[in-house]
């Protein structure tokens, strides 16, 4: 440490040895600047002549009157005609160290059975960066330009394609908006459709970041029982004959699994038009079907336009993506549009590029095939792993499609502990009552698969089950 001091004023302070190369202006510079800031160095007290300073810390003259001009353009110093440098009158004081201010969180581990979580996968990767490679080896235009808040124009061609195929949703590319995944397609359509108090149907149990973006917003939210058929419209008008939405997961249910029947799927489309209602359709994991042919979205058969269909590559591919996309009805569209132009803007060009061809070349449907036999294997060793104690009071329904099952329990049980005690062993389980809006709410486990390896998974969920 190098003491300063002046035969000008009372002024003295510590400055850290500055570095033998790099940013030596820019070192000096900060660190005077802390001592001003800090208070170490009064309010008008003089700073030492340039030359005495550039000779105690052994750098060049220059690059000390370089720091004090620096000082002097951000106004912690100024200059008196034949008098020298002085700490300027009114500066900014910090009450402690910035870096006692701000401290990086600690990231918690993840569990094997946490929720949400991506599977990675080798060659999908390998094949993604080789795309991202092409398009920034021939960067074209309009990744230097502000683009079509939808998103690109040939990206949404690939998705509607991709989705009259897969799901038998009934889009072309100007009814798709990209978004940055579907909790920001769900923001833009409660600001888009809804009004605060308004009412909307959610299922009861429900998938809580969705329940979130409700609340968040004045929405009233009314929770309608969900049984082996999917959510109950009569149940719903019952408990509320005015509601303007419902929100609703009919090809799997989250968190329960079911299916929507075709009979209630008939009967929600028939409220809707009867109360011009809308019908948001979050269609989360349907990928990940097991057994059976897939299953046609609830947007596919309606015929009056009233279903908003969310979808998102998160799940499929990796959440760090963040991309997504919304089949918006005619009416909505426009203000849609309008909303996601104010608040981002447009989606990312070159992510969208190499997903673009991704699609359109055939590596996305092999990859799908790749993650559904890794899903499948994952399931398969979790359910092992809860079934290694037979004497362990748990009820595993094996599902057939998506990416977490249910592992019940009985009644009497708080979930809530033993999703507890399930962490503290190393098993990542949500209890299911967490997620219903009403009472008596079923008891159970909420546990994901998606994103470790099978011998993750049943060791952890073989831990778990020993403790009964």
């Amino acid at each position: 440490m190098v003491k300063l001091r002046t035969n000008s004023a009372d002024w003295s302070a510590l400055i850290p040895v500055l570095p033998d190369s790099g940013p030596r202006t820019a070192a000096l510079y900060a660190a005077i600047r802390r001592l001003i800031e800090t208070g170490a160095v009064p309010s008008r007290g003089k700073l030492p002549p340039t030359r005495d300073l550039a000779k105690r810390l052994h750098i060049s003259r220059a690059s000390v009157v370089a720091t004090f001009e620096m000082l002097i353009a951000d106004g912690f110093a100024e200059a008196r005609v034949g008098s020298g440098t002085y700490v300027a009158e009114r500066v900014p004081l910090l009450r402690r160290p910035a870096a006692d201010v701000i401290q990086a969180p600690e990231t918690p581990a993840t569990l094997p059975g946490t929720l949400g979580v991506g599977a990675s996968d080798a060659r999908t990767l390998r094949i993604f960066r080789s795309l991202l490679s092409r398009h920034l080896a021939r960067p074209g235009p309009e990744h230097f330009r502000y683009g079509d808040p939808r998103g690109g124009i040939g990206f949404r061609e690939a998705v509607a394609s991709y989705l009259r195929t897969a799901r038998g949703v009934r889009c072309s590319a100007e009814s798709i908006i990209i978004t940055t995944g579907t909790q920001q397609g769900l923001d833009l359509v409660i600001r888009a459709a809804l009004r605060t108090d308004d009412e909307v149907w959610m299922e009861d149990p429900c998938y809580p970041m969705a329940r979130t973006a409700f609340a968040g917003s004045g929405i009233r939210i009314v929770g309608v029982p969900v049984d082996e058929e999917g959510i109950d419209p009569a149940r719903g008008e019952m408990l509320a004959p005015r509601a303007r939405a419902v929100y609703v997961t009919p090809s799997h249910q989250f968190p329960l699994g079911v299916t929507m029947t075709m009979r209630r799927r008939l009967a929600l489309i028939d409220w809707a038009k009867r109360n011009d209602a809308w019908i948001v359709e979050d269609d989360y994991d349907s990928e990940f079907r097991f057994a059976g042919p897939p299953l046609t979205a609830l947007q596919g058969i309606d015929d009056a336009g009233r279903v908003i269909y969310l979808g998102t590559f998160s799940k499929v591919l990796f959440p760090g993506l963040r991309i997504g996309y919304a089949v918006v009805p005619e009416p909505l569209l426009s203000t849609i549009v309008e909303l996601r132009h104010r608040s981002d803007r447009y989606p990312p060009t070159l992510a969208e590029a190499a997903l673009t061809d991704l699609l359109r070349e055939g590596h996305f449907a092999a990859h799908l095939r790749r993650a559904r036999r890794r899903a499948q294997s994952a399931r398969d060793e979790l359910v092992r792993g809860l079934r290694s104690n037979p004497n362990a009071d748990i009820d595993v329904a094996v599902p057939d499609q998506g990416l977490h099952l249910i592992a019940k329990l009985p009644a009497e049980t708080s979930d809530t502990d033993v999703a507890q005690q399930a962490n503290a062993v190393g098993l990542g389980a949500r209890p299911l009552s967490s997620m219903y809006l009403s009472r008596p709410a079923q008891k159970g486990l909420v546990i994901g698969f998606s994103g470790f390896t099978g011998e993750e998974l049943r060791l952890a969920a073989s831990n778990f089950a020993a403790l009964s």
